[in-house]
């Protein structure tokens, strides 16, 4: 069996079986191994030379993701072939991300990082006016969590010692967790709302103008999942009114362009789609890849198969 796989230092978690060969997806485009013995594919993080290349791959079984999303692969693969992702890698690490941005954003460090380059102590100043430098704090805080997954479970764990009420929503309606159609109703209830749905035809644009028109007045938005389920531009406008707050690790189109509004509103603490990228993560994800090929090899069913 052969592998093609990315070139990340963290590869070294990999564990293959006896007879399994690696190849490594080059730097310069056009430099492959032979394409007809590539069993499982392990593909750079949306590499145009990849998804060129996969209709050479006539022996191609399984496309294992190193992300949680793969919406950019699915177009690109052939139906008979297993596409798994690495959900479950990176819980602790976008949990972590999302507490760090909740708490930092509440308690207006950013504000106060501003402060500090200026040498100004206490006073901060925001549109010319004062405003005392009180921050606020989460316990009692309702926090609507969007994509109730593995990640959003986390997510709660983590947020849970502060005292906070949840409120779930996912695409499945289950105990405690409400559906999507109950959105409208419940986005004015929240002072955190976090983002964690994934991309897919069904929740592109999902949180619109309406629902950002909901949110109470100063509360947060917060969107680890992908820009594209935000319609950007009402967002944008939300922001520099000056109607809610927000923390964003993803934008629609990434890299956000130059002059885009978005990078000058206020009120945001704007990531560059990194929220899950720590080095232990990347390892538990080759360590997923491992287990998958010696499944693959046993007969075993996969796991985190995507439903296309």
């Amino acid at each position: 069996m052969l592998i093609w796989a990315a070139d990340r230092p963290e590869r070294e978690a990999l564990v293959l079986p006896a007879g399994v060969e690696i190849a490594t997806v080059p730097d310069r485009p056009g430099e492959h191994p032979d394409l007809t013995r590539v069993e499982v594919l392990v593909p750079p993080y949306k590499s145009r030379q990849v998804l060129d290349a996969l209709t050479g791959m006539s022996r191609l079984r399984l496309v294992q993701a190193l992300e949680s999303g793969v919406e950019w692969l699915l177009p690109h693969v052939p139906d008979a072939v297993s596409v798994c992702n690495s959900r479950g890698a990176h819980d602790a690490a976008v949990a972590e991300w999302v507490v760090g941005v909740v708490l930092a954003i509440q308690r207006r460090l950013p504000e106060h990082l501003d402060a500090q380059r200026r040498e100004q102590w206490r006073d901060v100043v925001a549109g010319g006016e004062w405003r005392p430098p009180y921050a606020g704090d989460l316990e009692g805080s309702t926090v609507l969590i969007v994509g109730h997954g593995s990640i959003g479970a986390a997510v709660e764990r983590r947020l849970q010692p502060f005292g906070v009420v949840f409120l779930r929503v996912a695409r499945r309606e289950r105990e405690g967790v409400e559906p999507v159609s109950a959105l409208s109703e419940l986005v004015p209830a929240a002072d955190v709302l976090v983002l964690l749905a994934p991309l897919t035809a069904a929740t592109t644009g999902m949180i619109d103008a309406d629902l950002l028109g909901a949110m109470r007045p100063g509360a947060l938005f917060v969107n680890a999942g992908r820009g594209a389920l935000v319609d950007q531009a009402a967002l944008t406008e939300a922001l520099h009114e000056g109607r809610i707050r927000a923390a964003i690790d993803v934008t629609d189109p990434e890299p956000l362009p130059a002059g885009d509004r978005l990078w000058s509103a206020p009120n945001l603490l704007l990531t560059p789609h990194m929220a899950g990228d720590t080095p232990r993560r990347y390892r538990r994800s080759w360590q997923l890849v491992g287990e998958q090929v010696a499944r693959l090899l046993d007969g075993r069913p996969l796991v985190n198969v995507i439903a296309r």
